[in-house]
């Protein structure tokens, strides 16, 4: 029998041979726990084994399961962990020597592996090669014998645990699970960093925008760079789930904070961000990856539910066992045979019971208890759990397979009747089960032993059809127990072949299956076909099941005598029937009579088997016995001849069964049929003793091939490992050390365990503890123990894991189950106060370390549950609640701690202390600038803390408050001795203020808290100094600034200007930015900056009009059309406008004039600007009236003017026009280049052109009386009509520019200009009549100054020169028509 397990090859088999567990791993994993509902055990519909299975139960001798401890009853799997800051030296596991003394005093001297067991536990552990190297050579020789000592333990224990797999009835690997995540490794840390710097440098093809790179950036800086992430990831509880879940909780605080945009949704960009983070995580593809070895592919599949085969190979790893050792195990235990693992287990339980008779008889042998009275409630612990073993048992069916992987029990049948088990009865005072009876002992009947056979008859062939046509239709029909009958399909008799299958249905053990041959009958009257032959089967379930050939009987009247048929008949053996053959029987109440008959060994149930005889063609048993309370062996000859008084002269090799008061002996005539039925007949009586075969040379026999199977085992060692009888073992002892190598195991796999087992894993303790009577106290407080020890070596472990187990030790042994008190031992009570002692310290520093404990928040929930834990143990009974008082003055006193710890660890981090304390003194700049940096660190690790720890510590919200409050004095003791080493007048500490105070307003907490105040205390004074040095600064750079101002155009306004208001708009933003919590210091210092900017604006405007005064002065005694508006008050003007502009912001409190300052100082601007405006007005204006003071030489009747006229070197006045228009083109380019402020430029403009048109009215209306001369017509038409057109062009609008005054000196220059017109045409008429035509000059026809007139006055002025026009001829007509055309449009141009 070859173990499918073992396939693999010799090689493979030298390599897996490696002790796993001996190094633990770490295990972690996202995802909340869920609790399993329904049963109140880990067994499904089974019922729980022992008292002690759940939380709810007593407890009892056996061990309850993990998943089973939530009262009132499931399995509650969490998802999360708790690593220890640091490291802790790790404690002896056992729970007494005394345990291991008693251990190896009730030990046979073959069952040498519980003394390995405990001498494992109690020796230190092997030194490494190179210190053994060292040593002398009765160490190494104890080491050796160390080694070998475990050797044997871990062997013995993989047969008991093998056992358990192979035929479990009290387990099953539960289903509801929390499945565990895969962890993160070391070097898949570094990968996920590498890749995600590949991200931020761009060499990726993932698209994102700025904000997504800030929020990786964030996160690779914060999370994936930090120590404490690497101290998660080496403690095994770090998972990719881990790693998203941190991001998406930071990646929401950042987009809460984005603006609404209109149609994305804040959920869409999340959507987007997780998924892109996906693909950061996910890689390329590209990396390496090397394939997983046969260790790691098992690992990768223990969380799923695991056959037989799978689980055999874990336990090999987890015990070291090689595959040639599993393969000797496996033959000689028997694993396959249902059958053998049942008898084996009937065995053990009597053998419990023995001792538990033994144990009642003998007191000393039990454990010592608190109370006297709990020895005999021990005795019924122990008694009821073996009860309720047999029970468990009892209703497995007896259909059971060995061929079934599934572990899953259906449901309990029982027989219709009740019994009791007569082999258990004469062990002692057994406790009955609730069903059995009381009085009297119920024997079966035949009714209880009734076999269902399946028989299967095909008929294939026949030969020897000679007589009949070829054509001629043949067929058969079957019959088996006078039943129905089946018949073939037709086939002609030429081809009598079929494939036709008949299935049939018995219960009798010897069945007669009848096959006939027949043809159709052509006779007319005939009523019934012709029968050609027939052919009687009696088949049993050994019989061969290929079809053979049969000589048939033939009717005499058949001419086709020698007919032949090929039938094949199977017929399957039911499961409750273990075998059967013919043998000869005598005994003393049954088979009385020596001779031979058919027998059947029939299991009623699992405690339940008869040996029945029967005859052909019955259904029932001719004779039976209850094979309860007898022992089989073999026999020789003699002896059987000597027990029935006769010479037996059939039969060959005899066997017997004995029972007190009765015997029977058996014969074969065949060796291995003997030797088969001892082995049965062994298996369902459940003796102790193991019949030995006598010496045989048959070496294919079944039991050679068993013996060989042992034999080999032998040769191997393996044989005290496979006889050990399991009730002379300390199973306590043993489950301690397997339960120790499972859990390394555990969190040795790829999985984020947390601590938690493996459904695989889980089932096998579970199945132990209930087969060998593990207390499930000593269970649970070694499982304690064990995870202390990993929490001290640094890794994770779930804080619900260890609130189940603790809850379920503290409610044993404190007594307060909920059904009953059970049994408490001295050694419980002891280990479990240590337990719990160490349990608190634990708690108390993983609390004070909660950043160190719990990085991230990770596990979720982790931290919450410690907390939880915490209080329980505090717990004095197991059901008081604790003072909420306690629990908060002991939680106070643990953040009290972690107040100093966590700031000592960031003071060493940014080398404040260094500074202090260091071998090179440090600057005072220096300590400055590292203690910015760790006012940084520390608003970053709050805000951390809020983040990630404010839901767990929600009930105690005001000692994280508290907590906060003394990690910020700590950091002010330090921030007071740098700031104390500062120079006076240095500013370089407001940073610092700025960063704690934006952290301390926005946290309602703290805000205004003590630390808060000491801040605002400690910087105040430095804030109004500041304030005055900045005033006197500024107020000194105003004075020598405009004392040296060369009025250069600059920014808005000139050097000094821009430099001023610079200044003052950086005090008040930095001000303003500073936000000063103390609502009144802020106002006062609000109010005395804007009045220090109200004083100093307006000594500018002061110094800014002085200066623009002086430039009015220069060169007033002459002013030519030359002249041009100096850039120098164009600064200046737009210093005005420009503080002007800086006034509103400078001058308010948040656009509010609280003060009333910006509307003294806009009144003054304003009154400021009417009069530089005017006085360059006035300074422009100037040259006008310079240019009409030389047009008024040319009046009518002046002396000056006369000779001019006459003497006609001063042109026609349009050069003087000219050259005034170029003066305003001039001056208007100048200002619109140099003056910044547009609306002052339209303003000024408007007002210029209105004082030039004034002052043109005004010299015209003096010339009311008088003619205007030629030359003065000229000049002012090209000068109105020029101002006109240019003033339009910047933007002056119509109704200022086509204003009333200028409609009156338009009206005079038409006028003017026609009489000018008229004039010239009399000069050239006179000259004409002296024939003096060439020598005349002719003046030149002029052009109207009106830009606009309406038909009227055209009409006139075209009635005024018609006569003119017919005279001069085409020239003047042309000159006269094309003025007539400018007076009649819209425009000169």
């Amino acid at each position: 029998m070859i173990d499918p397990s073992s396939s693999e090859s010799e090689s493979e088999e030298d390599q897996s041979s490696q002790h796993v567990g001996s190094v633990s791993g770490g295990g972690g994993g996202g995802g909340s726990g869920g609790v399993r509902t329904g049963s109140g055990s880990s067994y499904g519909s089974r019922r729980q084994i022992g008292p002690g299975a759940s939380l709810g139960g007593a407890s009892g001798p056996v061990s309850g399961s993990v998943s089973s401890l939530a009262s009132p009853g499931g399995s509650i799997h969490g998802p999360v962990g708790t690593p220890r800051a640091g490291t802790a030296t790790s404690q002896d596991g056992t729970l007494d020597a005394s345990s291991y003394t008693t251990a190896r005093s009730s030990l046979s001297p073959s069952m040498s592996t519980a003394q390995d067991a405990a001498s494992y536990a109690q020796r230190p552990t092997s030194p490494s090669p190179s210190v053994a190297s060292e040593k002398t050579e009765a160490d190494l020789q104890d080491k050796q014998e160390r080694e070998e000592e475990e050797r044997k333990t871990r062997i013995q224990l993989y047969v008991f645990v093998s056992r358990c797999i192979s035929y479990p009835f009290n387990a099953k690997q539960p289903l509801d699970m929390t499945k565990r995540s895969l962890k993160v490794t070391k070097q898949q840390l570094e990968t996920i960093c590498s890749r995600f710097q590949s991200f931020l440098k761009g060499e990726t093809q993932i698209m994102a925008d700025e904000a997504f790179r800030n929020a990786i950036q964030n996160y690779y800086d914060v999370f994936l760079t930090s120590d404490r992430v690497l101290q998660m990831v080496q403690s095994g509880a770090c998972s990719q789930l881990d790693f998203r879940e941190v991001f998406k909780e930071n990646i929401k605080i950042r987009v809460l904070r984005f603006p609404e945009i209109d149609g994305l949704s804040k959920e869409t960009v999340l959507t987007s961000w997780l998924a892109k983070f996906d693909c950061i995580m996910k890689g390329s593809g590209d990396e390496e990856t090397k394939r997983p070895s046969r260790m790691q592919q098992q690992s990768l599949i223990s969380e799923m539910i695991l056959p037989k085969e799978q689980l055999y190979d874990m336990f090999q790893q987890i015990l070291g066992i090689k595959k040639f050792e599993h393969q000797l195990l496996f033959n000689a235990l028997l694993l396959d045979s249902a059958d053998e693992q049942a008898a084996a287990i009937r065995r053990e339980l009597d053998g419990r019971l023995q001792r538990v008779n033994d144990m009642e008889k003998n007191r000393k042998l039990m454990p010592k208890f608190l109370l006297k009275e709990m020895e005999s409630l021990y005795i019924e612990e122990l008694k009821s759990s073996i009860n309720l073993l047999m029970a468990n048992l009892e209703s497995l069916p007896v259909s059971k397979g060995s061929t079934d992987s599934k572990y899953g029990l259906q449901k309990l049948k029982r027989c219709n009747h009740r019994r009791e088990r007569s082999r258990c009865r004469g062990q002692g005072s057994l406790v009955k089960l609730e069903s059995d009876s009381a009085d009297s002992e119920p024997q079966l009947t035949k009714m209880d032993v009734g076999l269902t056979f399946q028989l299967a008859v095909v008929v294939v062939e026949v030969r020897g059809l000679k007589s009949l046509p070829p054509n001629k239709i043949v067929y058969c029909t079957m019959e088996v127990d006078r039943g129905k009958k089946l018949q073939t399909d037709h086939a002609e008799a030429s081809k009598p072949m079929w494939d036709t299958q008949g299935d049939f249905t018995t219960m009798q053990p010897l069945p007669l299956v009848k096959v006939r041959l027949y043809t159709e009958n052509s006779a007319m009257l005939a009523l019934e076909d012709k029968e050609l032959g027939k052919v009687h089967l009696r088949p049993t379930p050994f019989s061969c099941k290929h079809p053979e050939w049969y000589r048939m009987s033939v009717p005499k009247n058949c001419p086709d005598q020698d007919l032949l048929i090929k039938v094949g008949c199977r017929m399957d053996k039911p499961f409750n029937m273990k075998h059967c053959g013919y043998l000869y029987a005598m005994g003393k109440s049954v088979w009385k009579k020596w001779k031979k008959r058919y027998h059947v060994l029939v299991q009623v149930s699992q405690y339940t088997f008869a040996m029945c005889s029967y005859k052909e063609r019955r259904s029932e048993p001719s004779e039976m016995m209850q094979l309860d309370g007898y022992t089989v062996d073999y026999i020789e000859p003699a002896s059987a001849n000597l027990m029935v008084g006769m010479d037996l002269d059939d039969g060959r090799f005899y066997f017997n069964a004995v029972r007190e008061g009765d015997s029977i002996v058996f014969a074969t005539d065949d060796e291995n049929e003997c030797q088969t039925w001892v082995m049965v007949m062994y298996r369902a009586t459940g003796q102790s003793h193991k019949p030995t075969p006598p010496v045989s040379a048959d070496k294919n026999s079944t039991i050679s091939k068993i013996q060989g199977d042992a034999d080999r085992a032998k040769k191997h060692g393996m044989e005290d490992y496979i006889s050990a009888d399991p009730c002379k073992f300390d199973h306590h002892v043993l489950f301690k050390f397997l339960q120790n190598l499972i859990l390394d195991y555990r969190l040795n796999d790829p999985y984020c365990s947390l601590g938690w087992f493996s459904p695989g894993q889980l089932f096998v303790l579970d199945e132990y503890c209930a087969r060998y009577g593990v207390r499930g106290c000593f269970r649970h407080l070694c499982y304690l123990n064990d995870l202390l020890d990993r929490i001290d070596r640094g890794l994770m472990i779930d804080p619900t894991l260890i609130h189940f187990s603790f809850a379920f030790c503290a409610s044993h042994v404190y007594g307060s189950r909920t059904d009953r008190v059970g049994s408490i031992t001295h050694e419980e009570k002891e280990k479990f106060q240590e337990v719990k002692e160490r349990l608190r310290q634990i708690l108390e520093e993983q609390i004070t370390n909660f950043r160190y404990s719990f990085p991230f928040g990770r596990p979720e929930g982790a931290l919450k549950a410690t907390l939880s834990l915490l209080e329980r143990v505090m717990m004095k009974d197991g059901v008081s609640s604790v003072p909420p008082e306690e629990v908060k003055a002991l939680i106070k006193s643990c953040l009290e701690k972690a107040a100093l710890v966590n700031y000592t660890k960031l003071s060493a981090e940014a080398k404040i202390e260094d500074d202090f304390s260091g071998e090179v003194c440090a600057s005072p700049s220096k300590k400055l600038e590292d203690l910015i940096h760790l006012a940084e660190m520390c608003v970053d690790l709050l805000q951390q803390n809020g983040e990630h720890y404010s839901k767990a510590f929600a009930w105690f919200s005001d000692l994280m408050v508290e907590h906060a409050e003394i990690f910020w004095s700590l950091f002010a003791d330090d921030m007071d001795k740098v700031l104390a080493e500062q120079p006076r007048d240095t500013w370089d500490s407001f940073p610092l203020f700025k960063i704690l105070n934006d952290y301390l307003r926005e946290d309602d907490n703290l805000k205004n808290g003590r630390f808060h105040q000491h801040l605002r205390d400690t910087f105040s004074p430095m804030v109004v100094r500041y304030v005055d040095l900045m005033e006197t600064s500024i107020a000194q750079s105003v004075l020598k600034g405009f004392e040296k101002e060369r009025w250069e155009i600059k920014g808005n306004g000139c050097a000094t200007s821009g430099e001023l208001f610079w200044k003052l708009d950086a005090l008040q933003s930095f001000i303003r930015d500073l936000h000063w919590p103390d609502q009144e210091f802020r106002q006062h210092l609000e109010q005395r900056l804007t009045l220090m900017a109200c004083d100093m604006i307006e000594t500018c405007m002061q110094r800014t009009d002085a200066a623009f005064q002086q430039w009015l002065k220069k060169g007033v005694t002459f002013i030519s059309t030359d002249y041009i508006i100096p850039s120098e008050m164009c600064a200046m003007v737009n210093v005005i406008l420009d503080a002007k502009n800086q006034s509103f912001e400078l001058c308010t409190i948040d656009g509010v004039d609280v003060h009333q300052y910006h509307g003294n100082i806009d009144d003054l601007i304003e009154k400021m600007l009417a009069s530089m405006t005017q006085g360059m007005i006035n300074k422009l204006v100037t040259v006008l009236e310079t240019t009409l003071s030389k047009l008024s030489r040319y009046d009518e009747g002046s002396f000056i003017g006369s000779i001019l006229s006459l003497t006609k070197v001063s042109g026609s006045g349009k050069e003087m026009g000219q050259a005034y228009v170029s003066f305003t083109r001039n001056c208007m380019d100048q200002i619109r280049g140099k003056v910044l402020d547009e609306l002052w430029i339209l303003t000024f403009f408007e007002q210029w052109y209105t004082a030039q048109i004034q002052m043109l009215c005004t010299w015209l209306s003096e010339r009311l009386d008088h003619s205007l001369h030629l030359y003065q017509c000229t000049c002012l038409a090209h000068i109105v009509k020029k101002i006109y057109s240019d003033f339009e062009l910047q933007g002056v609008i119509e109704e200022k520019l086509n204003s009333t005054t200028y409609q009156t000196i338009f009206k005079r220059m038409q006028t003017e200009e026609a009489t000018c017109a008229l004039t010239s045409v009399q000069n050239e008429e006179g000259l004409s009549e002296n024939g003096n035509d060439d020598e005349v000059e002719r003046p030149k026809p002029k052009v109207t100054v009106v830009e606009t007139v309406n038909s009227e006055d055209a009409n006139l002025i075209s009635n005024v020169t018609s006569n003119v026009v017919e005279k001069v001829g085409s020239m003047f007509g042309k000159g006269i028509g094309g003025l007539s055309t400018k007076f009649g449009g819209p425009s000169w141009f």
